[in-house]
């Protein structure tokens, strides 16, 4: 999965001379999490809401009238921003960006091509991208099977007994830590299954005669059809 097809394209940006409280507008009325910072076309920091809400926030308990009539009027963005923020190119994949907000603590990423900033890609992207492949909006079934060695042809042992039960498998995801590995070599991991299914209990039965320990299961059930 590449960054440049699950970024916020097109982004709003804002030059360094605005007023914070503009910016705080901005962000506000068009429901965004961060704003990269431009001038002539180039990237020169990154302004986020939880950014200005702290800055208001501290305003706000002063109680002083020049402090508050100082952030409204006078108070730019470029006296609040990240300068040189960290940036992801559009052309890297979703799981490096991942890790470099792991990394540095970082929420927010401008996204670039060359020096032009493409897009921005935040936590909310991730969480869409978690609930698209969890199919959260599809109303999936499913279970989740204790740690395993992923030798050769265990998930596909594990589709063919979740479909033999009588589900529509619809994803297989192994979940584990780097450092968990097993005797043989493969990684151990947890398999999240998702499906559809009429009686989520027959696969779980189905899934533990044939030796896979299962942890949780999740029933959902899907709209009825309109006749």
């Amino acid at each position: 999965m590449i960054v440049r097809n699950w970024m916020q394209a097109n982004p709003m940006t804002i030059p360094s001379d605005t007023l914070v409280s503009e910016a705080k507008r901005v962000l506000s009325e068009n429901n965004l999490h961060a704003l990269p910072v431009v001038d002539d076309g180039k990237l020169r920091g990154l302004v986020t809401r939880a950014n200005l809400l702290r800055m208001g926030h501290f305003v706000l308990r002063t109680q002083n009238p020049d402090e508050f009539n100082f952030f409204v009027t006078r108070l730019k963005v470029r006296d609040i921003m990240v300068r040189n923020p960290a940036t992801v190119a559009a052309d890297e994949t979703m799981e490096q960006c991942l890790l470099r907000g792991q990394e540095l603590g970082v929420a927010q990423f401008p996204v670039v091509d060359g020096k032009q900033v493409v897009g921005v890609i935040s936590a909310n992207e991730i969480f869409q991208l978690a609930a698209h492949c969890l199919g959260a909006w599809e109303k999936r079934s499913g279970v989740t099977l204790a740690p395993l060695e992923l030798g050769p042809g265990v998930l596909g042992r594990i589709a063919d007994v979740v479909e033999g039960a009588g589900a529509v498998l619809q994803a297989l995801y192994p979940i584990g830590r780097h450092d968990d590995q097993a005797d043989a070599g493969y990684l151990k991991k947890k398999v999240i299954v998702r499906f559809h299914a009429r009686e989520v209990r027959e696969v779980v039965s189905a899934l533990e005669a044939a030796g896979f320990a299962v942890i949780e299961s999740v029933e959902t059930r899907r709209p009825a059809l309109a006749a």
